[in-house]
């Protein structure tokens, strides 16, 4: 039984290590969507551009994070967290050197299966090194200090695109993975799941990948490309995604095997994920473009402005998930959808001339504790809802749940919403 506790020093040193990798990956969403109108002007790239700047790498994270997850419980937690954070800091370079939109978008997907490996891990870790009566704590603590990358990465992004340039958006993660590397290394201990052999479902990966490429191609060009190309792209994607069931069915070693969704718990609260992170990516998409484009708001402007969110998720998680220990997930997990979605509804008093103080940030609180009371309880209740020898699988469904809704989410709400490609350019055309 994992039995490191919390208060020690080997268990500050692992929370550190598992905050400064998953802090990686979320600042670098966070600060993404900041720099997004720069790239375009930059790049000379339009609107569908910009959505592919942020699905390549959801594609890829939400195709091979279940891979990650399993890979991790195979040949050891902190080995493929390592890899995964090295693999990330390199695709972050080329990130930062790309001449044009074409090479940013691959070098996004290829950070996306830097993610993959890294993100599944950093939560397995907890839940196989801490001692059970220390885990919703830690967790708790994992996803307030984690804000912190959330809550420093729009305002540090701001920062950079309007001094240095949204190039060094990108390179700011080469230090951050200089820094987790041999702090991961010295100080956590390796961990992997009992009885974990034989071999990989990379067809099950495959397909699934390829399923949200060709989906997301359809949802994204709709607007703009051949009609017949984009239904037969729709068409292969729904094929490729039938084919992933049946597989994932069929096979004796399914990446993701369907027995663990034998548990109701563990099934209810993915279910919660992909309805709550498709509102949440789509948001957040939109918001930061809403306040430069629309607003006028600079990008350290527009990234300061989201500030509330992330703050009150670092001061009241690692509460949040106390309480939740205390009184279950269920009252949680029902508030905290609720709270996001007024949150939202809110925002759509934003536009032009909107007063910070009287119509964003109203709305931003709102969200933000809906945001508190939800995140920590979710992903304690993935965890704790299977064996620790399955953390790793657990935590790469509901990551992949939760990447997957997002991507739908940027991809479609344009299309919803009659955008064209241009519209990021004229404040008339977003504001519909």
């Amino acid at each position: 039984m994992p039995d490191v506790r919390l208060a020690s020093p080997q268990g500050k040193w692992i929370l550190l290590t598992t905050v400064l990798g998953s802090s990686m990956a979320l600042l670098d969403s966070t600060v993404v969507n900041v720099a997004l109108p720069r790239i375009g002007r930059d790049l000379d790239a339009d609107m569908a551009a910009l959505q592919w700047t942020v699905n390549a790498y959801m594609v890829t994270l939400a195709g091979l994070i279940l891979l990650g997850g399993a890979l991790g419980d195979r040949f050891g937690r902190r080995k493929v967290f390592v890899v995964g954070v090295v693999w990330f800091a390199v695709a972050s370079l080329l990130c930062g050197i790309a001449p044009n939109a074409g090479v940013l978008i691959a070098a996004r997907a290829l950070q996306g299966v830097g993610g993959a490996l890294l993100t599944p891990g950093s939560l397995a870790l907890i839940q196989a090194s801490f001692h059970p009566d220390d885990r919703g704590r830690a967790v708790g603590l994992w996803s307030g200090f984690g804000g912190i990358g959330a809550a420093v990465g729009p305002f540090v992004g701001g920062w950079l695109v309007d001094g240095p340039g949204w190039r060094w958006v990108f390179l700011l993660n080469v230090p951050l993975a200089l820094l987790c590397v041999p702090v991961a290394l010295r100080h956590v201990p390796e961990s992997g799941g009992e009885g974990a052999r034989g071999r990989f479902d990379v067809l099950g990966a495959v397909l699934g990948a390829s399923a949200l490429a060709l989906l997301t191609y359809a949802l994204i060009e709709a607007a703009g490309a051949d009609g017949l190309v984009v239904a037969g792209t729709a068409v292969a994607g729904a094929v490729a995604a039938v084919a992933f069931v049946v597989v994932e069915r069929r096979r004796s070693e399914p990446m993701m095997p369907p027995d663990i969704f034998s548990s109701r718990q563990f099934t209810a609260v993915n279910l919660v994920t992909l309805c709550v992170y498709a509102a949440l990516g789509g948001f957040f998409f939109l918001a930061v473009l809403q306040l430069q484009v629309v607003v006028g708001y600079s990008a350290l402007a527009a990234g300061t402005a989201l500030l509330p969110p992330t703050a009150l998720m670092l001061l009241l998680s690692a509460r949040s998930g106390e309480l939740a220990d205390r009184i279950g997930p269920r009252l949680p997990l029902t508030v905290g959808p609720l709270l996001c979605a007024a949150g939202m509804l809110l925002m759509l008093r934003v536009g032009p001339g909107a007063s910070y103080v009287a119509d964003v940030l109203p709305a931003l609180l709102v969200l933000g504790l809906g945001m508190v009371t939800l995140v920590a309880p979710l992903t304690a209740t993935v965890l704790g809802s299977v064996d620790v020898a399955r953390a790793g699988l657990a935590s790469g469904i509901n990551n992949a749940a939760a990447r997957v809704a997002g991507l739908v989410a940027v991809a479609a709400l344009p299309l919803l919403a009659g955008m064209g490609k241009e519209a990021y350019r004229e404040p008339g055309a977003f504001d519909v």
